[in-house]
């Protein structure tokens, strides 16, 4: 991943998760040395420095969650988990020299982009202001918890904490622990504090489709191939690509394949549950793969442990010492565990970003959040999102998609080299019929089998899933179409740089 850059422009990328840093490297391969990172924590991961709840873990397989640029040959896991994977970030950081390029603890507040200069001004809660030419959002999908609205929780006298802030200093033992919430990040850490907790209350909204993980250790044997054969390393990696890439057809065009899949998670579920009752309620009433699909080895043999109550009546009201449900029974509890997911679908919320004419992103979003390519919003030139609206991948690895970004993002950068000085802004028409294929591609998919998912906004509108396979998004973004865009002249001669 080379590119050359004879102009060098001052970038902005606002997050050091996986996006960011491999922004970051990309552009520091590239000679942009006039380059910050905003880190509204304390330090760099993102979702894998935040999720450190017990089981953390990813569901894509190790050698594809990683660049393809660093490859890392002692995984310990086929799937790798939460500790290992911040290593691995950690590691990139390091010896890519980026620690100097992060600025920590400043949440942005706000970003103007100014058109006299035309640059990009930022602003975090701490006051300070950051200036440059070009502004890069990577601020991922899932860095904002969605804390349940119930009524009364505030008095609860308990501990209390959402699963994307876990207390490690709360012990479960013998406690009465509720856990609200059966998504993926449940699905993770209930088995893990089941056999601590006395008792465990479990609030299910809805069943979750729940497929067995085909996991393992490593050999230190196969460790070895990996390090010492790179053509090992990489065959193993395409091969997982190509195996994932081939289930994009159940999701946007075959949706009858998926059903094999939910066949063989009944299978799963009767064979761990022997509770007639539970097992009903743990068969989803939904087709397969509308909602996101689980993976788990241990969920089912969890639930069915007789001190795990599976609770499916809404829940009313929280109280200073348990929990409300609609039957008006009232359960007791010393712990509450939010297991309530994250605010996907609000993406750079709550940044406030003003571009061209004082229009800010929330009013051009009114209507539900739109990008030319995932990447540019028209009326905010210089702006370039990772993982933007319609990029989220529901077979395959994200990184694969950001690394897309990253060629597409180097391409607009040289593209603005031959305009020098000047702002580059999607046009409008282009960014509505892209947006309008993307839409048209999502028909007939099985996200649109009538499901409430967080893929889905307040609309309605499907403006997280990308419809297709992640190697023709990757030629869709081999490079920039200049006549894609406007390019702005600045209205006023821009200050001289130090």
């Amino acid at each position: 991943m080379a590119y050359s850059l004879p102009h060098k422009p001052s970038v902005l990328i606002i997050g050091a998760g996986f996006g960011g840093i491999g922004m970051a490297i990309a552009l520091k391969k590239a000679g942009v040395h006039h380059l910050t990172l905003l880190e509204k924590a304390g330090g760099i991961g993102g979702t894998w420095r935040d999720n450190t709840y017990p089981g953390a873990a990813c569901d894509v397989q190790s050698h594809l969650y990683s660049y393809s640029f660093e490859p890392r040959h002692d995984w310990r896991r086929k799937f790798g988990t939460q500790p290992e994977i911040l290593e691995y970030i950690e590691h990139c950081v390091h010896k890519y020299q980026l620690a100097s390029h992060i600025r920590f603890n400043q949440p942005v507040t706000s970003a103007t982009f100014d058109d006299r200069t035309n640059q990009w001004r930022v602003v975090t809660e701490t006051g300070k202001e950051f200036c440059a030419d070009v502004l890069i959002t990577a601020t991922g999908q899932l860095n904002r918890p969605a804390w349940p609205a119930l009524q009364g929780l505030e008095r609860f006298r308990g501990d209390c904490f959402h699963s994307a802030r876990w207390d490690h200093d709360v012990s479960f033992r013998n406690k009465r622990v509720a856990v609200i919430g059966t998504g993926a990040s449940a699905i993770q850490f209930v088995p893990e504090i089941v056999s601590e907790a006395g008792h465990l209350d479990l609030y299910q909204r809805s069943a979750a489709w729940v497929l067995p993980k085909p996991d393992r250790t490593f050999t230190r044997f196969e460790q070895a191939l990996f390090q010492r054969l790179p053509l090992w390393d990489r065959g193993y990696r395409g091969l997982l690509y190509w195996k994932n890439e081939s289930r994009a057809l159940a999701f946007t065009r075959f949706s009858w394949i998926l059903e094999l899949f939910a066949r063989q998670a009944i299978r799963e579920a009767r064979r761990w549950v022997t509770d007639p009752d539970k097992l009903r309620r743990l068969i989803p009433d939904y087709r397969i793969g509308c909602k996101r699909i689980l993976i788990s080895n241990d969920w089912y043999r969890a639930v069915n442990q007789p001190h795990v109550n599976l609770i499916s009546d809404e829940i009313t009201n929280v109280d200073e010492t348990g929990i409300v449900s609609a039957t008006g029974e009232h359960r007791p509890v010393d712990i509450i565990v939010l297991g309530t997911g994250f605010r996907a679908s609000e993406f750079l919320s709550p940044i406030h970003i003003t571009g061209r004419h004082g229009q800010s992103l929330n009013e051009a979003w009114s209507q539900g959040a739109k990008a030319f390519k995932g990447i540019s919003v028209s009326g905010f030139p210089n702006l370039f999102m990772l993982y933007g609206p319609n990029t989220n991948l529901a077979h395959s690895s994200i990184l694969f998609m950001l690394e897309s970004q990253y060629r597409y993002i180097m391409s607009a950068l040289q593209a603005l080299a031959r305009y020098p000085q000047a702002a580059m802004d999607v046009r409008e028409d282009r960014q509505t019929r892209y947006c309008q294929v993307i839409q048209q591609g999502l028909k007939g998919s099985v996200w649109e089998a009538g499901c409430s998912s967080w893929y889905l906004d307040k609309q309605g509108n499907n403006t997280v899933n990308w419809p297709g396979f992640t190697f023709s998004y990757r030629f869709a973004t081999r490079s920039v179409d200049t006549a894609d865009y406007q390019f702005l002249r600045p209205l006023a001669e821009p200050p001289d740089r130090d």
